[in-house]
């Protein structure tokens, strides 16, 4: 079990200027766990990272800012992921550059599960904001959660509509986990933290500058199963999310729109890129492969009700949760995570679940 010192040590290094994921990693290759890495001399750590950043591991002021991160992290419904963690998500481990921490406000155990991207145009038409959040809605109903940046236009839009069904919805910070940006958004900020998750791989008062965003967008991409662009100009930084999503093998969808629009050029350019053309949510689900999740859910057991009886009151796995309902692994991960948010389901160590309620 992970101590408040390893913890400690993780964030420490995670607050040192200029040290990046990939250095970071490249230290943890070289010396083991964050502890041995603070124990390094200055010398060993400068065979591994610039020398700068070797001085400032060993000689650098960082407790205020660790003592601060755990107290943030011991408040509920909070809490930091590093990289050596066993609920680190799984699909980041799959892309070039993943983070090392990840700061998380709301259900960490959402970064898990089954996911869309759904990104897109700042200023988007109102028509644009419409299909994103119905989209949204209808993709979470079937047990996609949605990932999204917290921007205004699209992505809150998509927000909304993860928010409505039993998938919920994921906002990637390219700021502090403990920054609400924009502020015009803060409202749906704290409907995510309440009942999605909040995620952001830069320390605690960070604030939103312009090149944390690119960096950002990695992990949009990272954390689905695939992106879908709803509207976007020729230069959109939606564009940069949808590349990186193809260099990391996921899934890219676009909605077209009219060839007048100048929102509709960057959709345009990525169907013909090879891009899927989408019309209706039901186009990503059988893309993906999880279109079974629309039909084969929960009430195919008799509902909740029926789902919980299932389930009794003993702890249980997933893979007897199978057994009993003759769901797929995936339609019950989304059915559990839901009953969690409703507070009649509880997590415990080792991947298994029980009843509360």
């Amino acid at each position: 079990m992970r101590s408040n010192d390893d913890l400690a040590s993780w964030i420490d290094l995670g607050l040192v200027p200029g040290l990046g994921p990939s250095a970071f990693r490249a230290l943890l290759s070289a010396f083991g766990l964050p502890h041995a890495i603070r124990s390094a001399s200055r010398s060993q750590l400068a065979r591994v990272v610039p020398e700068a950043i070797a001085a400032e591991i060993v000689t650098g002021q960082r407790a205020a800012g660790v003592a601060a991160a755990l107290e943030w992290a011991e408040q509920p419904g909070r809490s930091v992921v590093t990289l050596a963690d066993p609920d680190y998500p799984q699909q980041l481990l799959q892309i070039p550059d993943p983070p090392v921490l990840l700061y998380v406000r709301g259900h960490a155990r959402l970064l898990g599960a089954a996911s869309l991207a759904i990104v897109g145009s700042r200023n988007a038409t109102h028509q644009g904001v419409a299909n994103a959040e119905a989209f949204a809605r209808a993709l979470s109903e079937a047990g996609l959660a949605i990932v999204s940046g917290l921007a205004l236009g699209i992505d809150a839009a998509a927000h909304r509509g993860g928010l409505d069904g039993r998938g919920s919805t994921i906002a990637v910070l390219g700021c502090g986990a403990d920054i609400v940006y924009p502020m015009g958004n803060q409202t749906l900020f704290e409907r995510i933290a309440g009942s999605g998750a909040i995620v952001s791989e830069f320390p605690l008062g960070a604030p939103p500058l312009r090149e944390n965003f690119p960096r950002r967008n990695r992990l949009i991409s990272g954390l689905a199963r695939g992106c879908l662009v709803v509207e976007a100009a020729f230069a959109s930084g939606s564009l940069i999310t949808a590349r990186l999503a193809a260099e990391q093998g996921r899934e890219v969808f676009a909605i077209p729109g009219s060839i007048h629009s100048p929102l509709s050029k960057g959709c345009h350019a990525l169907i013909k890129q090879g891009a899927k053309l989408v019309e209706s949510a039901q186009d990503v689900l059988e893309e993906l492969g999880v279109g079974a999740l629309a039909s084969t859910g929960p009430n195919s057991s008799g509902g909740s009700d029926g789902f919980l009886q299932h389930m009794g009151y003993d702890p249980c796995t997933i893979d007897a949760l199978a057994g009993r309902t003759g769901l797929t692994a995936e339609a019950i991960s989304a059915m559990l995570l839901t009953l969690e948010l409703e507070g009649k389901v509880s997590s415990l160590p080792g991947g298994a679940y029980q009843r509360i309620n």
